[in-house]
């Protein structure tokens, strides 16, 4: 029994694509599930109330509230970013066990899931830092939300308007064509793959970063935003053109612009009679 159970572990292990599935759907489903766990434990809320609108504690954060915001961030890239990475993630699997099937070396697709998700939970500390001080610039609200509609407003148009940068089109050309990247810097050393793994990460935070940030526009545990913008990341990165972006950045802009001009009407002055 044990030499077949450990004969059904190699076979596993010898199939990349396989094992990279089953990685990236653990991965995710932690990612969803501490999150989860999280809107559970709100009290005095209603479950849509939880989805939309969740409360974490107040402005003033203590070590161990900013421990638990980066986990939260760690647990929101996990969410949010792994599943933009599948086909980058596959694209390499199915490389990786063609040479396999020629008796080739090739690396475990863990180690280029590894290099990616660290640059990720390096860039959750960045987040979870910048929730910090704008919790103490007052631009977020207890609830985690944006307390000004201009800060929203602003932060809609500046991720409009990086969807037009010369750096967000080069990072999603790179995300939307993995095959040429591996082609090119093709290795067999997991070192090696790992720093693939990282390459690959840096051009998925240099196209994504402004998109995830709009979550502090809309409520940063706002799960239905999260789907949202997670969908619309992977969506992007599945095209292969920058059309896509440049859409995006269309109606990132004109949300934004909506959102500031709404609150200069609501604060415009009116005549008394």
């Amino acid at each position: 029994m044990a030499d077949a159970v450990t004969i059904s572990s190699i076979r596993a292990l010898a199939r990349p694509k396989a094992l990279a599935i089953a990685c990236i759907a653990v991965l995710v489903a932690c990612g969803w599930a501490y999150l989860a766990l999280a809107l559970a434990g709100m009290n005095g809320t209603t479950l849509l109330q939880a989805l939309c609108q969740p409360a974490f504690g107040s402005s003033s954060f203590g070590a161990t509230q900013a421990l638990l915001l980066f986990v939260m961030w760690c647990a929101m890239a996990l969410a949010m970013m792994l599943p933009t990475a599948v086909p980058m993630i596959l694209t390499y699997a199915e490389l990786a066990e063609t040479a396999a099937a020629k008796g080739e070396p090739a690396a475990s697709p863990l180690m280029l899931t590894g290099g990616y998700i660290a640059v990720w939970l390096v860039t959750a500390i960045g987040f979870a830092a910048l929730q910090l001080v704008l919790a103490r610039l007052s631009l977020l609200d207890p609830a985690m939300r944006s307390a000004s509609p201009l800060f929203s407003g602003a932060a809609f148009v500046a991720a409009g308007l990086y969807q037009f940068s010369a750096l967000k089109h080069a990072c999603v050309t790179q995300c939307q064509h993995p095959f040429r990247f591996f082609f090119a810097n093709w290795t067999a050393e997991p070192r090696g793959v790992f720093w693939l793994g990282l390459r690959q990460g840096g051009y998925c935070l240099g196209c994504c970063w402004a998109m995830m940030a709009l979550m502090f526009a809309v409520g940063v545990m706002n799960v239905i935003w999260m789907a949202a913008l997670g969908a619309i990341m992977t969506v992007e990165k599945l095209n292969m053109t920058t059309r896509f972006s440049r859409a995006l950045g269309v109606v990132f802009i004109a949300v934004g612009a909506a959102f500031i001009a709404g609150s200069v009407i609501a604060h415009w002055p009116t005549r008394a009679g």
